[in-house]
């Protein structure tokens, strides 16, 4: 048997604080060595943290980067073991994304990129350069000041592996598996037994098992070992790193970590035997013929034996069954540790949350009491780093710290009910029974005299005063009156999140946390600097539905009974008089339900559909019970109302990302926000296709053919994936 322990990490790097990610980088190696483990992989770029983004185009970055790497050559965390280290390094006049693989105090060879990621929320290729000679590895010129220190002056640079005398280690950087033809294909045929993918993956609703399915199709069919690492938390922008680093053999997973988690560091231990990699391959007819005429890639070799003999006291680990998150646990566990890296590097004291009652306002303010109970968690575990940052930001003195979730949210977490005449009892208090179960410090506010004296103004000004419709006024009037509440209830805000702290006699500020949802903010409705515009949303890529099926789950499961009615109360923003005949819901509003807005949003973005071709899926998929004319009605609609507001993106408080149809504009959505809202052309031809469909109908009518919904041709696979279980596929 040739035995091989190894190590893997999540790391809760920040992006440009190059003390805090040298600090947990030195903390994993040193983990990883007093368990005996002789490989450590960390996270893609972790020296520097994922999310520089223009920072990488800096020669500072790179430098510090440099300068990092250094000191750990020059102490011992090297000694006896590999570790791969994620750093940019430029060659020339090229930068690369670089695993840089080091053992003994010395540099072993330098593995640049090869695919990079440029799609979704990634934009590589704007700081990277893709390495393009996989036929050699070349000689790279350590920098000077750093060479000197090393004693070391060339490096193997490119597309290789290690050989040891006993086993042969690569590198497959995070994008490079999920391609066409990933490099552990050629490099298993070429020896290579222990693939070290380094990585920086955020997290998705459902998605996790893409990424383990592909780690364990790596090796199923080929063998080996596959160590993953990930980062896990905010570095500094909307994605959450949701770790989850492993180790697959053989296609079973025998070592997972946490999927979220408030730890810094977290070490995932595995002990492995290669002998059975090696077995499995020589029982594979097709591997050892593909074997014996294999394209030859290079290899750096290091004279030196890292596996250990047969020994009982050397427990193998076994398969273990993956552990997966339900959506509402996502949802619950995600964006509260999003918040918690926000709130404690941000410098603010706590959170304000406009809590209205409704179903998305009491969505966020949920997650923020589950982040209080998994601060509470931790500290009762153990953790000196979390339970230094609660003390802090609490403002806890004579060595007390939380200990009940409760009493830590009435430190740090702020809720106000700002109402109008326009406002139900029922949201009043359901707010402020819901503000009592998570603990936090509630007020409730009447803004009716502030809206009455910016109507006097504009009285004075203009000789008029608006009136709403159900009071005889015109559109215009009622959407102003609705702006103007919307509005103010921003400035109050952003107001008391800036004098509570004196009012506490507490330091710093408090974040101001929005509640918009994704497919509110798909169709445009919400105001544009209203109360959704905050510091930051952790719902905003969060569809509607999803959102009530974790309601549901929260009031059981984080015990908030009061979310139950408020899941089941009818959405209503509460901009309109209250009278016996008319009461304002959302869906009514929209011209829409928020589950036809799921549809069109996956539509639209994921399947990249315009109006013609979202028009040809929705006929198969509601022929049964609209006509082609109504079809073609609710597309105009929904293109209509999604040009005009499309602007409203510009603006949108920076959200957690978490649904692969966000129309987030900074960078995951990147499309005009002026548009011609009329889409002439396209509309056009959704008339025409309507007339041709309608004379087909009456065709089949009288031939007596079956004039049924069934559907062929290419549309049919997006219509029955967009049409399915929201929770499945998506």
């Amino acid at each position: 048997m040739r035995l091989l322990k190894v190590a893997t990490c999540n790391l809760n790097q920040w992006a440009m604080d190059f003390d805090c990610n040298l600090k947990h980088i030195k903390d994993s190696i040193t983990r990883a060595k007093e368990v005996g483990a002789v490989i450590r992989l960390g996270p893609e770029l972790e020296i520097t943290g994922y999310g520089c983004e223009d920072h990488f185009l800096e020669l500072d970055t790179v430098n510090h980067a440099w300068e990092c790497l250094k000191e750990i050559l020059l102490g011992d965390w090297t000694d006896g073991i590999l570790c791969s280290i994620g750093m940019p390094i430029i060659r020339g006049s090229e930068r690369y994304n670089c695993q840089v693989l080091c053992f003994n105090r010395k540099i072993v060879m330098i593995r640049p990129k090869m695919w990079l990621a440029n799609d979704g929320n990634y934009r590589e290729l704007r700081w990277f350069t893709t390495w393009k000679q996989k036929d050699q590895l070349v000689e790279f010129q350590i920098p000077p000041e750093i060479s000197e220190a090393l004693s070391q002056n060339l490096v193997p640079f490119g597309y290789g592996y290690i050989q040891f005398l006993d086993t042969a280690v690569a590198a497959e950087i995070c994008e490079e598996l999920f391609t066409p033809n990933p490099p552990h294909t050629e490099l298993a045929l070429n020896g290579v037994e222990v693939f070290l993918n380094a990585s920086g993956s955020h997290h998705q609703l459902r998605k996790l098992d893409l990424r383990l399915r592909a780690f364990i199709g790596a090796t199923y069919t080929r063998g080996g070992v596959y160590m993953y690492s990930n980062h896990q938390g905010c570095d500094g922008a909307r994605l959450y790193y949701d770790g989850c680093s492993c180790v697959v053999v053989n296609g079973e997973v025998v070592a997972q970590g946490s999927q979220f988690s408030l730890k810094d560091v977290e070490v995932v231990v595995a002990q492995v035997d290669l002998d059975a990699v090696a077995s499995l391959r020589g029982s594979i007819s097709s591997f050892q013929e593909q074997a014996s005429c294999k394209t030859k890639v290079s290899s750096v070799t290091v004279p030196y034996n890292i596996c250990k003999p047969f020994n009982l006291k050397m427990l193998l680990s076994s398969p273990q069954k993956i552990m997966y998150h339900s959506p509402e646990e996502e949802i619950a566990f995600g964006p509260g540790c999003w918040l918690w890296d926000y709130l404690r590097r941000s410098g603010a004291s706590g959170f304000l949350l406009p809590l209205s009652g409704g179903a998305d306002s009491s969505c966020v303010a949920a997650i923020v009491g589950c982040m209080c109970q998994l601060v509470v968690k931790e500290i009762a575990n153990g953790d000196e780093q979390v339970k230094a940052d609660a003390m802090r930001i609490g403002n806890y003195t004579d060595g007390k710290f939380p200990t009940d979730s409760k009493e830590f949210a009435k430190r740090i977490f702020y809720t106000v009910y700002m109402g109008s005449e326009n406002s139900s009892e029922a949201t009043k208090t359901r707010a402020k029974v819901l503000a009592d179960e998570i603990g936090s410090w509630h007020l409730d506010v009447c803004i009716d005299g502030v809206v009455s004296s910016l109507l006097s103004l504009f009285q004075t000004v203009t000789g008029k005063r608006p009136r709403y419709k159900v009071d005889g006024g015109s559109n215009v009037e009622n959407l102003g009156l609705q702006n103007i509440q919307a509005r103010i209830r921003m400035v109050l805000a952003f107001m008391l999140a800036s004098l509570l702290p004196w009012v506490h006699n507490k330091k710093g500020f408090y974040l101001v946390l929005g509640s918009s949802n994704v497919d509110e903010a798909l169709r445009g409705y919400l105001t544009k600097y209203d109360c959704s515009a905050a510091d930051i949303n952790p719902i905003g890529s969060i569809s509607k539905q999803d959102l009530r099926t974790f309601l549901r789950w929260a009031a059981n499961h984080l015990g908030y009974s009061s979310l139950a009615e408020i899941e089941a109360a009818p959405p209503t923003a509460e901009l309109e008089p209250i009278r016996s005949n008319y009461s304002q819901l959302d869906e009514v509003d929209m011209g829409m339900t928020y589950e036809e807005l799921s549809v069109y949003g996956r539509l639209r973005k994921i399947f990249r559909c315009g109006p013609v071709s979202m028009f040809k899926n929705l006929c198969y998929k509601w022929g049964a019970t609209l006509t082609p004319s109504e079809v073609a009605d609710k597309v105009k609609h929904f293109f209509k109302y999604y040009s005009i507001n499309r602007h409203k993106m510009t603006v949108l408080t920076p959200s957690y990302h978490a649904e692969s149809y966000s129309p987030e504009d900074n960078r995951f959505d990147l499309r005009q926000f002026l548009y011609n809202a009329r889409w002439p052309y396209q509309f056009r031809k959704m008339d025409e296709l309507v007339q041709e469909m309608n004379g087909d109908r009456v065709a089949f009518k009288e031939t007596g053919e079956d004039g049924g919904t069934a559907a062929g041709g290419g549309g049919m696979g997006v219509v029955a994936a967009a049409s399915g279980n929201p929770k499945a596929g998506f």
